[in-house]
């Protein structure tokens, strides 16, 4: 092939209109994400960017929107103990994965304030 992938360069995730300061309070504020600028002619849009790692997360306004409850993305973490007594601190539920479907792998799944669901997952 004359081509390859290098990667993932971000995640979008879907809010309703009005959906910056709920966003802020849970990427920002719970999970410590810095917020990122967005670049100027996009900000009319509506929506804030996040830094994840070395990835970013957008939360664009979709005027239609209906929460992803199956698709999602899932984000590796360091010391998933760690933050599962942080999100524990903040009242923000989620639910561990008991069954063990992938081996040596631990995960849990919550819901971000506008019901898409997130993956969490430390192998």
């Amino acid at each position: 092939m004359s081509f390859s992938f290098i990667g993932v360069d971000h995640v979008q995730l879907a809010a309703p209109e009005g959906c910056e300061t709920a966003a802020r309070n849970f990427f920002k504020g719970v999970l410590g994400w810095p917020e990122i600028s967005k670049p100027e002619p996009l900000r009319q849009r509506g929506g804030v960017w996040f830094q994840c790692g070395a990835h970013q997360v957008h939360i664009g306004v979709q005027h239609d929107f209906v929460p992803a409850t199956k698709a999602h993305p899932a984000f590796i973490v360091q010391n998933l103990d760690g933050l599962i007594g942080h999100l524990t601190e903040f009242d923000v539920p989620y639910n561990l994965d008991d069954a063990r479907d992938i081996e040596g792998v631990r995960r849990f799944f919550l819901n971000d304030p506008f019901g898409n669901r997130l993956e969490f997952m430390e192998a």
